[in-house]
Protein backbone atom coordinates (compact mmCIF):
# COMPACT_ATOMS: atom_id res chain seq x y z
CA UNK A 1 0.00 0.00 0.00
CA UNK A 2 1.10 3.25 -0.94
CA UNK A 3 2.23 6.38 1.80
CA UNK A 4 -1.00 8.22 2.26
CA UNK A 5 -0.74 11.58 0.80
CA UNK A 6 -0.27 13.92 3.32
CA UNK A 7 -0.09 17.72 2.59
CA UNK A 8 0.89 20.65 5.04
CA UNK A 9 -2.54 21.13 6.37
CA UNK A 10 -2.02 17.64 7.40
CA UNK A 11 0.98 18.76 9.16
CA UNK A 12 -0.75 21.55 11.10
CA UNK A 13 -3.70 18.91 12.31
CA UNK A 14 -1.49 16.60 13.59
CA UNK A 15 0.91 19.40 15.23
CA UNK A 16 -1.91 21.35 16.78
CA UNK A 17 -3.68 18.13 17.93
CA UNK A 18 -0.12 17.04 19.41
CA UNK A 19 -0.43 20.16 21.08
CA UNK A 20 -3.49 20.10 22.37
CA UNK A 21 -4.52 16.30 23.17
CA UNK A 22 -7.31 15.60 23.31
CA UNK A 23 -8.71 17.86 20.78
CA UNK A 24 -12.43 18.60 18.46
CA UNK A 25 -11.93 20.34 15.45
CA UNK A 26 -13.55 23.45 16.76
CA UNK A 27 -10.56 23.50 19.29
CA UNK A 28 -8.05 23.41 16.67
CA UNK A 29 -10.14 26.13 14.99
CA UNK A 30 -9.83 28.54 18.13
CA UNK A 31 -5.86 27.39 18.40
CA UNK A 32 -5.33 28.33 14.80
CA UNK A 33 -6.79 31.74 14.97
CA UNK A 34 -3.94 32.88 17.64
CA UNK A 35 -1.13 31.02 16.44
CA UNK A 36 -1.04 29.61 12.98
CA UNK A 37 -2.75 31.28 11.26
CA UNK A 38 -0.42 34.32 12.16
CA UNK A 39 1.84 33.15 9.36
CA UNK A 40 -0.25 30.30 7.56
CA UNK A 41 -3.24 30.71 6.53
CA UNK A 42 -5.78 28.14 6.49
CA UNK A 43 -9.68 28.22 6.14
CA UNK A 44 -11.37 26.17 9.24
CA UNK A 45 -13.55 23.73 6.97
CA UNK A 46 -9.83 22.16 6.05
CA UNK A 47 -9.17 21.54 9.80
CA UNK A 48 -12.75 19.84 9.80
CA UNK A 49 -12.15 17.62 6.94
CA UNK A 50 -8.56 16.77 7.45
CA UNK A 51 -9.26 15.49 11.19
CA UNK A 52 -11.73 13.07 9.54
CA UNK A 53 -9.59 12.40 6.50
CA UNK A 54 -5.97 11.52 9.13
CA UNK A 55 -8.30 9.41 11.49
CA UNK A 56 -9.21 7.06 7.98
CA UNK A 57 -5.45 6.93 7.36
CA UNK A 58 -5.12 5.75 10.89
CA UNK A 59 -2.79 8.89 12.58
CA UNK A 60 -5.62 10.40 14.56
CA UNK A 61 -7.75 8.53 16.52
CA UNK A 62 -11.39 9.58 16.91
CA UNK A 63 -14.08 9.34 19.63
CA UNK A 64 -17.48 10.40 19.60
CA UNK A 65 -19.46 11.90 22.30
CA UNK A 66 -22.44 9.72 22.93
CA UNK A 67 -24.54 12.09 24.56
CA UNK A 68 -24.96 16.19 23.59
CA UNK A 69 -23.66 17.38 20.35
CA UNK A 70 -22.00 14.13 19.64
CA UNK A 71 -18.19 16.45 18.93
CA UNK A 72 -15.56 14.30 17.52
CA UNK A 73 -12.46 14.24 19.79
CA UNK A 74 -8.78 13.37 18.59
CA UNK A 75 -5.91 12.10 19.36
CA UNK A 76 -2.69 11.32 17.68
CA UNK A 77 -1.99 7.27 16.74
CA UNK A 78 1.19 6.04 16.88
CA UNK A 79 1.24 6.32 12.86
CA UNK A 80 0.22 10.06 13.74
CA UNK A 81 3.02 10.97 15.92
CA UNK A 82 5.56 9.04 13.55
CA UNK A 83 4.64 10.87 10.58
CA UNK A 84 4.45 14.37 12.33
CA UNK A 85 8.11 13.20 13.97
CA UNK A 86 9.16 12.20 10.08
CA UNK A 87 8.10 15.86 9.24
CA UNK A 88 9.62 17.58 11.33
CA UNK A 89 12.86 15.57 11.10
CA UNK A 90 12.87 16.61 7.01
CA UNK A 91 14.75 19.56 6.36
CA UNK A 92 12.45 22.09 4.48
CA UNK A 93 13.15 23.50 0.78
CA UNK A 94 13.98 27.52 0.75
CA UNK A 95 10.53 28.23 -0.74
CA UNK A 96 8.02 30.10 0.82
CA UNK A 97 4.42 31.99 0.13
CA UNK A 98 3.51 35.52 0.77
CA UNK A 99 0.60 37.37 0.43
CA UNK A 100 0.18 40.59 1.12
CA UNK A 101 -2.01 42.97 -0.27
CA UNK A 102 -0.14 46.38 -0.46
CA UNK A 103 2.68 44.43 -1.89
CA UNK A 104 1.04 43.09 -4.80
CA UNK A 105 -1.31 46.88 -5.16
CA UNK A 106 2.15 48.53 -5.08
CA UNK A 107 3.54 46.08 -7.50
CA UNK A 108 0.88 46.76 -9.83
CA UNK A 109 1.12 50.58 -9.73
CA UNK A 110 -0.60 51.85 -7.08
CA UNK A 111 0.58 55.32 -5.49
CA UNK A 112 3.26 54.34 -2.86
CA UNK A 113 2.78 57.19 -0.39
CA UNK A 114 -1.35 56.12 -0.72
CA UNK A 115 -0.50 53.05 0.78
CA UNK A 116 2.13 53.52 3.27
CA UNK A 117 0.12 55.16 6.08
CA UNK A 118 -2.80 52.19 5.89
CA UNK A 119 -0.25 49.70 6.21
CA UNK A 120 1.69 51.14 8.70
CA UNK A 121 -1.26 51.14 10.87
CA UNK A 122 -1.66 48.12 9.96
CA UNK A 123 1.62 46.46 10.82
CA UNK A 124 2.08 48.51 13.75
CA UNK A 125 -1.27 46.96 15.22
CA UNK A 126 -0.04 43.37 14.16
CA UNK A 127 3.13 44.21 16.07
CA UNK A 128 1.31 45.05 19.05
CA UNK A 129 -0.83 41.95 18.74
CA UNK A 130 2.33 40.15 18.34
CA UNK A 131 4.55 41.84 21.51
CA UNK A 132 1.31 40.66 23.93
CA UNK A 133 1.95 37.07 22.94
CA UNK A 134 5.68 37.72 23.57
CA UNK A 135 4.24 37.78 27.32
CA UNK A 136 2.66 35.11 27.19
CA UNK A 137 4.18 31.27 28.38
CA UNK A 138 4.69 29.34 25.39
CA UNK A 139 6.99 26.53 23.81
CA UNK A 140 10.24 27.22 21.98
CA UNK A 141 9.64 26.57 18.41
CA UNK A 142 6.57 28.34 19.10
CA UNK A 143 8.28 31.15 20.73
CA UNK A 144 11.37 31.55 17.45
CA UNK A 145 8.06 31.61 15.31
CA UNK A 146 6.94 34.63 17.31
CA UNK A 147 10.16 36.07 16.61
CA UNK A 148 10.07 36.03 13.00
CA UNK A 149 6.44 37.49 13.40
CA UNK A 150 7.63 40.48 15.33
CA UNK A 151 11.09 41.09 12.96
CA UNK A 152 9.10 40.94 10.13
CA UNK A 153 6.20 43.42 11.18
CA UNK A 154 9.21 45.67 12.29
CA UNK A 155 10.61 45.24 8.74
CA UNK A 156 7.58 46.18 6.86
CA UNK A 157 6.85 48.81 9.38
CA UNK A 158 10.47 50.49 8.67
CA UNK A 159 10.03 49.87 4.75
CA UNK A 160 6.37 51.96 4.60
CA UNK A 161 7.43 54.65 6.80
CA UNK A 162 11.04 54.78 4.38
CA UNK A 163 8.55 55.45 1.14
CA UNK A 164 6.59 58.22 3.31
CA UNK A 165 9.90 59.04 4.22
CA UNK A 166 11.35 59.09 1.19
CA UNK A 167 14.26 57.42 1.67
CA UNK A 168 14.50 54.06 -0.46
Amino acid sequence: MPEPRLTPTSYVVLGLIEAMEPATPYDLKRFVSQSVNNFWTLPHTQLYSECGRLAGLGLLDEERESGGRRRRIYRLTPAGHDALEAWRADSTPATWELHDAGLLKLFFGADPAALAQSQIDAHRERLAEFEELAEVEMAEGMRLALEAGLGFEREYIRFWESIIGGKR
